[in-house]
């Protein structure tokens, strides 16, 4: 399995800057943000659409170095109650996903969206719970009417690229534990599955390794990011926390580096469950630690991953 790290922190160098700083730091893979929210600062989208010869160009930037595109990522909201905002994050996944076809890149790593409570709302809204009663009508509308029409067809229009697109389950989207994964990917399609990043279930009492051997073969690319669980204000507020994110001291939790929400022994459970599901890909390292620099950051997470990691394969059992 190799470790690669998403080069949204290097975003502000120029391309083969941040893929040097990434060689610098030992991984052999890299993540690339083509759209939405991690922006395209190292991916030129519609060049490269345009002319074979700047991608093989952008390509041998990247080999040449020792690594490997991982994926393309797109985190946007294409089930946006604003026509505009919704039609834009469509055309961004399917430029990425055109786009990773002729790079010969797999998986396209991105949200499941979040629609509006109801029509006309202007406003996404998460339903965190089913009563009162209008809750459960406005999940009906969110799944029903809005995202299993939308994703049914977009899943065949990446199917027929020959490209996977990973959700990540993230707070604030539809899709946002392992039931609502599922049930996505249920009511679509193969082409549709998950990026596992682990931070975002920490906080909310999940573990790691049960997920894992739930999605199983769902799981078609990576995160590696940490969260530290703060323990005394969960004891008061509980663990759903919307204060800013650089409210550490009272936060309920807080996205970490590796190593520094939970131990190695739990990193090493991750990688070996992810190793006993099939999987034998990519860990992208995605730094968003508020109290660690980048450089730093990304480093311990390196170090932490190549203790943890298995790169080999197993080989014969001799013993039995």
């Amino acid at each position: 399995m190799r470790i690669g790290v998403f080069t949204a922190l290097f975003q502000n160098l120029p391309f083969e800057e941040a893929l040097d700083k990434a060689v610098a730091a030992g991984v052999t893979a890299v993540e690339i943000g083509a759209g939405g929210y991690p922006g395209s600062q190292h991916c030129p989208v519609d060049d490269l659409l345009a002319s074979a010869a700047q991608r093989d160009e952008y390509l041998e930037a990247i080999h040449s170095r020792g690594l490997i595109l991982s994926a393309l990522s797109v985190h946007n909201n294409p089930l946006h109650p604003n026509p505009e905002t919704a039609k834009e994050a469509d055309i961004v996944i399917r430029k990425a996903v055109e786009l990773a076809k002729l790079l010969n890149v797999p998986v396209v790593n991105g949200f499941s969206g979040l629609p509006a409570g109801a029509p006309g709302d202007a406003m996404p809204n998460w339903v965190t719970c089913p009563w009162p009663p209008e809750f459960l009508e406005m999940l009906d509308y969110q799944w029903n009417q809005v995202a299993i029409p939308y994703w049914r067809e977009t899943e065949k229009f990446i199917a027929d690229q020959g490209v996977k697109f990973a959700f990540e389950m993230h707070p604030g989207m539809l899709v946002y534990n392992v039931e609502t994964m599922l049930r996505l990917r249920d009511a679509t399609g193969p082409a549709l599955g998950c990026n596992f990043d682990p931070s975002h279930l920490f906080w909310n009492g999940v573990d790691a390794v049960a997920a894992i051997r739930k999605l199983g073969s769902a799981i078609y690319h990576v995160h590696g990011k940490d969260c530290y669980v703060d323990r005394l204000n969960i004891s008061v507020n509980g663990c759903n926390d919307n204060k800013p994110y650089d409210q550490i001291l009272n936060r309920a939790w807080t996205f970490r580096s590796i190593g520094y929400g939970h131990d190695a022994q739990v990193w090493k459970d991750i990688i070996s469950a992810l190793r006993l599901v099939g999987y034998d890909y990519v860990i992208s390292i995605e730094h968003e630690d508020a109290l660690m620099s980048t450089d730093e950051g990304l480093g311990k997470g390196v170090a932490m991953l190549q203790d943890a990691n298995i790169f080999e394969q197993p080989g014969e059992m001799f013993w039995a």
